[in-house]
């Protein structure tokens, strides 16, 4: 890294795009090498904790320092807000130290000199005056459809969109200019964002920048690496014994190269950082014919698609080099200071002593404060006051069966509903029907012109007690009682619908059990769940 001012302008720019997905404003940047070194930037929002797949933008910014860039982080902490409160407010600064600590000790885990960078909180220069008048002069010229597209892939999707996550892309966009930069980097999934700022910017007078796009690298299960999803990542802070155990589970099917975490972390992680003449090595026992070693990752994606290493070998590859990476990281977090730090910025829902009823730590309305279960209807009758009403002993796992009141006599007939599994929401606060008390809510799909109701399915072999929960959502316990004056359900329950394959869904994230199975219905498709 000591060379970088030697290197001609092509080579600094072999480095910058190597193993990105896609560069916009590849000339421009060309022209600024060959006069200067190019400035970048690269931002992160200050949400989950973040986890092994930020070293594939760590590797990318050391190639980026190789190359001479003068490169800047982001600590988007506003952004984080906006993005659907994923951030509350009051967690905002300690959760930017949290970042700040954990990136820092990425980089001196991967050998990258602190000196050349430069660390910005994005609050720091979002709340000013200038500032705040080019966002109001930029909200004069962007159109809500031009603003809802850009965020599409990065802002959380949702049927009754916040105003904050419209002002999302226009706020990344004024970053570039306000940071001073030649060029932002980030995933492909920014690619609408980046276009965005392409088009609009220079509608203020500023100038347009060239952008950097690294592919999105699958997490362990195959899809996206996400912070909020258990056995999708590698925390940072995992034991070699986590790290070991993600792993075994990790998908990674024999010659598959397309959804392949392992091959893709190996990829853009572990290759860009290998010593001068150093070999990624694949340990395997003699019996099986040794180590097998390889200069170039072509050649071991060559080796797996034909079947000649074994997953398990693969795998076993992939962790030692893993833990290289974090065994540092882990040493630095292992301060009282800083585990204090995790532990006020990441606080684990909890409830208050003394207090059975009380709401979990945090207000952010999320689907985490849910208890749904799996039941099973045990005993039905009619109600004795209303017509339309079955009152309902449900088995949920307890002790006892609870009383529940629905309104499904017009929908399913009465032999039906016994012995039927079904879902319920279970913490609402009991409330009397006709006189009747109801201890939860039998979770159903429903439509109201005409009027059409099915009840929700557990996936096959789910169990009595079993509990339910959204996609990306695990973490958290479930508040004991939710309280009515705050309305935690009516405001997650607008979210609440069926997918086109008729899979419950909230926000787009499936409702599953914890063996991983889908709740479903038998037809209704794109209808509220209530």
């Amino acid at each position: 890294m000591n060379n970088e001012d030697s290197l001609p302008p092509e080579e600094k720019y072999n480095l910058i795009s190597r193993n990105l997905q896609e560069v916009l404003g590849e000339e421009k940047i060309k022209t600024i090498l060959k006069e200067r070194d190019l400035k970048l930037y690269w931002g992160t929002a200050t949400t989950g904790k973040p986890h092994i797949a930020y070293f594939v933008p760590m590797s990318k910014i050391a190639d980026f320092l190789r190359a001479g860039t003068e490169v800047t982080i982001l600590f988007a902490d506003l952004h984080a807000y906006l993005d659907n409160m994923k951030a509350p407010w009051d967690l905002l600064e300690l959760r930017v130290q949290y970042y700040e600590h954990s990136i820092k000790a990425m980089l001196q885990s991967i050998g990258v000199s602190l000196e050349k960078l430069k660390f910005v909180k994005g609050t720091d220069y979002e709340l000013s005056r200038e500032y705040t008048l080019d966002v109001y002069r930029l909200t004069s010229v962007v159109t809500e459809h031009d603003a809802k597209k850009a965020g599409a892939e990065v802002v959380k999707q949702v049927d009754n969109p916040l105003l904050s996550g419209l002002l999302y892309p226009g706020l990344q966009a004024l970053d570039e200019e306000y940071l001073k930069v030649d060029a932002q980097f980030g995933g492909v999934d920014q690619r609408k964002i980046f276009t965005f700022a392409e088009k609009y910017l220079p509608q203020l007078g500023y100038q347009k920048r060239a952008h950097l796009m690294n592919p999105m690298v699958p997490g362990l299960t195959g899809s996206k690496m996400s912070s909020s999803e258990e056995d999708s990542k590698i925390d940072l802070l995992d034991s070699p014994a986590n790290v070991k155990k993600k792993l075994k589970k990790a998908f990674c099917e024999p010659g598959n190269i397309e959804t392949n975490g392992i091959l893709s972390f190996s990829k853009h992680v572990i290759f860009p950082l290998l010593k001068p003449n150093e070999k990624y090595i694949v340990p395997r026992k003699p019996e099986f014919g040794g180590d097998s070693s390889f200069e170039k990752y072509e050649d071991l994606e060559k080796a797996f698609a034909k079947e000649e290493v074994h997953p398990g070998d693969l795998k076993n590859a992939v962790e030692v080099y893993i833990n290289r990476l974090l065994e540092p990281i882990r040493k630095t977090f292992s301060t009282p200071e800083l585990k204090k730090l995790a532990e006020r910025a990441y606080p684990i829902p909890s409830k208050t002593k003394g207090a059975p009823n009380a709401s979990p730590a945090t207000d952010e309305i999320i689907p985490s404060r849910l208890d749904i279960r799996v039941g099973k209807i045990v005993e039905v009758s009619k109600h004795p006051e209303a017509d339309s009403l079955y009152v309902e002993k449900i088995d949920l796992g307890e002790e006892n069966p609870r009383t529940i009141v629905s309104g499904l006599v017009n929908f399913i007939p009465i032999e039906e509903m016994q012995d039927r599994m079904v879902v319920v929401l279970c913490n609402l606060k009991p409330a009397k029907m006709r006189g009747v008390e109801s201890q939860g809510m039998v979770l159903c799909a429903s439509v109201d012109d005409p009027k059409q109701v099915e009840t929700l399915i557990p996936p096959v072999g789910a169990v009595v007690g079993e509990q339910v929960y959204v996609e990306n959502f695990e973490g958290g316990k479930p508040d004991e009682i939710l309280n009515p004056k705050k309305k935690v359900w009516e405001k997650l329950q607008v979210d609440l619908k069926t997918s086109k394959d008729c899979i419950a869904q909230w926000q787009g994230n499936s409702l599953l059990t914890k063996s991983g199975g889908k709740i479903y219905c038998t037809s209704m498709t794109g209808a509220p769940i209530k």
